[in-house]
């Protein structure tokens, strides 16, 4: 792309070359140590005297009765558990702490300091964890949740932030385009912006004042989704095949004038046909991260951050613009832009939240990079064959019969940690121990991921020239023991949850939608067989009311809880389900009424009393109460006990209904306390959800501390679900919702969103959220359906 009339920020000949000379140096090291094998006698001793403390006899017993330690919620809890009743688990917090530190922080491993922060790190963690570890093992429904991020937000008072945070990263997930790893997607972003808090915090260290410690925070979490947000939509996106070449081309120039210059081109939104939407969100997000980072950047720091952004992205576009098809290249141009991406990215992350750089971090950063891309390109090396993707492991596996002045790869990754061990840590034991627990590690869940025979054919490619070497290393891959790292547990576990989640959403979508069908189709009134004119109006009227478009989430509740939950027949509950809505419809159209909310429009239609009038309205109500007590008394296959109780329950909870509605009118014009209106709330919504719940439950014949539960949880989603209302009547789509905006502030009504603002509205929502979550940890029956109701509840838009 032509760069006329655009002042540059970044002369990027000059940056570019600046970094590669540096590269340069550091590849022609590691070369001497393979050409020369001089590594292979050091780490030879390295991984003797390593192996003595992980490579046992072992008795068949153990390996018999050796699990897989791929992670979902229970496995993630089992391996802790495990890892604490042997004692081991304070060593794998230590080695797993200490590779943060050497990884994402660079920091010195030798420092008092890092020692003392480390080991702190280590005990909150194991704290944490044992936590969490016991709340699975008693049913708690995930072992990390949003419900976790946010009650540690209240704790730092950074709801709002990680409210921000919590509803882009939905955003994103919603527009990951077909053809790119989602979850894979996702799980990058949201270790970016862990990552950049970590860094925060640590650079913070103790005594940081209250106030400017949350203020950091809310930053460090705003800073890492922006600078992260570039992994999904620029790195992946460009990886991947959703673009065509010529897109590519057109994308990959806008976002290298926005390095250069400084400022995001308007070409970037300059898109047509279907992928026109998926781009014009894309832009939005990308320039509003790219202003956020750049606003923050003290004006001497810009250059040096644009200018690692561009090393950064310059060697990513070389590399990805390498075709497999050509057998010349060269090992410099194999490597070098390997180590500069992966150097450059880390010491992007610590420039971004403008730290200080403690001695020598620069250099461990710039060193440590490649030997984490060595092995990340190892792990993916099939996926990356498949994709034609050149790396130096694809291209060694393609090319060395016919080109052997190529490197072996994996012999280059040994000679990394001999020169890290060595040149940069200094033979510091514990630092050897992590780095070497590491690259075992990586070969163990290689081969568990494409099994031993495929394993050992690979090895036989990618072996070392030292024979000897080669074969100590795959003994000691083979029969060594508890060498996995945390992050790698709980990375495998977010993928998982993640999958999951999707899943599970799916699945929630369309067992609602199932069940809706199944409602709509049942809920119609049927005519008297000898109807008076006035009675067919009401009818006419009632089913007029019932065909519009509702969630019909309270009979759709009622049947999954029913069905699913209890096992009840769905023909039989069909009365219940019926009940429920005619309940609820005839509550909608009391609230429209002139003499209450006098609305227009309901579920995007005209409300009743305009289609016929006030009095048609009232009556049409009262006609779907009496066919809802109707209904309820012909649920003729439950035991009779069961349904006179069931009875008696619906008519105390419309009775409390009718309270909730003559409190919120009679409040109209006055100045509700958060405690009056939450009274308000839970008597008009928090009762139709518990209802719903509740009322399978006692035909199923529950018990009454699992009704307890349900009705904890119904309080919280139901106002939960409240303020989310307020919040679309204060800021939402008329054509979306159905119904006019701004109907509350028409009224003069107190709502949360007027009595706590918007951003108090939103904090307090998500708190409800999070007890309604932690009602859900006691019930002892699955939950899936009633955690994805609650997440429906905050993302829904009508």
């Amino acid at each position: 792309m032509q760069l006329k009339n655009k002042e540059l920020i970044v002369q990027p000949d000059t940056c570019y070359r600046k970094a590669e000379r540096k590269a340069a140096s550091y590849f022609a090291a590691l070369y001497g140590q393979v050409t020369s094998k001089t590594y292979v006698a050091a780490m030879t001793d390295d991984i003797e005297r390593w192996q003595r403390k992980h490579i046992h006899r072992r008795s068949w017993l153990p390996r018999l009765a050796r699990r897989s330690q791929r992670s979902s919620d229970g496995d993630c809890a089992d391996r802790i558990r495990r890892l604490r009743l042997a004692n081991k688990l304070d060593a794998y917090l230590d080695r797993s702490v200490r590779y943060i530190y050497m990884r994402d922080l660079g920091a010195s491993m030798d420092s008092p300091y890092t020692q003392d922060r480390m080991r702190r790190l280590a005990a909150d963690t194991k704290r944490w964890l044992t936590s969490h570890e016991a709340a699975v093992r008693e049913g708690a429904p995930s072992f990390v949740s949003i419900a976790d991020f946010y009650r540690w937000a209240q704790k730092e008072d950074v709801e709002l932030a990680a409210i921000w945070v919590i509803e882009k990263l939905k955003g994103v997930s919603a527009h990951i385009p077909d053809g790119m790893d989602a979850e894979n997607a996702q799980r990058k972003l949201i270790k970016i912006i862990l990552g950049v808090v970590l860094h925060v915090i640590e650079d913070m260290g103790d005594g940081q004042p209250p106030a400017e410690r949350s203020r950091r925070l809310d930053e460090a979490l705003r800073l890492g989704y922006s600078y992260g947000l570039t992994y999904p939509f620029i790195d992946d996106l460009l990886d991947s095949q959703v673009l065509s070449d010529q897109e590519k081309r057109q994308y990959s120039d806008a976002i290298r004038t926005a390095l250069l210059t400084g400022a995001v081109p308007e070409a970037l939104g300059e898109w047509s046909g279907a992928k026109g939407a998926m781009f014009r969100y894309i832009r939005s997000e990308l320039s509003e991260a790219f202003e956020y980072i750049k606003l923050r950047q003290r004006p001497e720091e810009q250059s040096l951050f644009f200018e690692q952004a561009f090393v950064f992205f310059h060697s990513q576009e070389l590399d990805r613009a390498k075709e497999m098809s050509r057998a010349d290249y060269t090992n410099e141009e194999l490597y070098i832009p390997v180590i500069l991406k992966s150097a450059s990215s880390r010491l992007m992350a610590r420039s971004v939240i403008r730290a200080p750089l403690e001695k020598g971090f620069e250099s461990r950063t710039f060193y440590y990079g490649i030997y984490n891309q060595l092995a990340d390109d190892f792990a993916d090396m099939f996926d990356d064959i498949r994709d034609g993707a050149v790396t130096p492991y694809t291209y060694y596996y393609q090319y060395r019969e016919r080109r052997p002045d190529l490197i072996n790869p994996f012999e280059l990754y040994w000679a990394v940690i001999h020169y890290l061990i060595r040149d940069v840590y200094r033979c510091d034991a514990d630092t050897r121990e992590v780095i070497l627990n590491r690259a075992v590690n990586g070969l163990k869940r290689c081969k568990a991921r494409i099994g031993a025979a495929e394993y050992r054919r690979l090895m036989n490619v990618f072996a070392s020239g030292n024979p000897a070497f080669s074969r100590l290393l795959q003994r000691v891959a083979d029969r060594a023991d508890d060498v996995d790292f945390l992050d790698k547990l709980l990375r495998d576990q977010l993928v998982h949850t993640l999958r999951n989640d999707r899943i599970m959403q799916e699945r929630f979508r369309e067992t609602v939608q199932s069940a809706r069908d199944r409602i709509n189709g049942a809920l119609r009134v049927a005519k008297p067989a000898e109807p008076a004119q006035m009675e067919d109006r009401l009818i006419e009227a009632a089913n007029y009311s019932l065909d519009g478009d509702g969630k019909r989430l309270r009979p759709v509740l009622a049947w999954v809880m029913g069905v699913q939950e209890y096992g009840l027949q769905a023909e039989a509950l069909l009365p219940l389900l019926r009940s429920l809505e005619y309940m609820h419809t005839a509550s909608l159209i009391f609230d429209d009424l002139p003499s209450q909310d006098n609305a227009s429009t309901r579920r995007g239609r005209a409300t009743l009393h305009r289609l016929y009038s006030s009095a048609t309205a009232e009556l049409t109500g009262l006609l779907l109460i009496q066919r809802a007590i109707q209904e309820q008394a012909s649920l003729a296959t439950f035991e009779a006990a069961h349904v006179l109780a069931l009875i008696q329950y619906s008519a105390r909870k419309a009775e409390v209904l009718c309270r909730g509605q003559e409190m919120d009118l009679s409040s109209q014009g006055k100045a509700l306390t958060l405690e009056q209106l939450n009274t308000i709330c839970y008597c008009k919504t928090g009762i139709a959800f518990e209802a719903a719940l509740v009322m399978p439950a006692i035909l199923a014949q529950a018990g009454e501390q699992e009704i307890g539960v349900l009705q904890r949880y119904a309080y919280h989603a139901g106002i939960a679900f409240q303020i989310k209302d307020d919040l679309l009547d204060s800021e939402g789509d008329e054509r979306v919702l159905g119904k006019p905006v701004g109907q509350d502030a028409e009224n003069n009504t107190s709502t949360f969103v007027t009595i706590l603002g918007r951003d108090g509205a939103k904090k307090e929502m998500w708190r409800h959220y999070c007890l309604a979550v932690e009602a859900l940890k006691e019930q002892k029956r699955p939950v899936d359906f009633l955690k994805h109701l609650l997440n429906y509840m905050m993302y829904r838009d009508r």
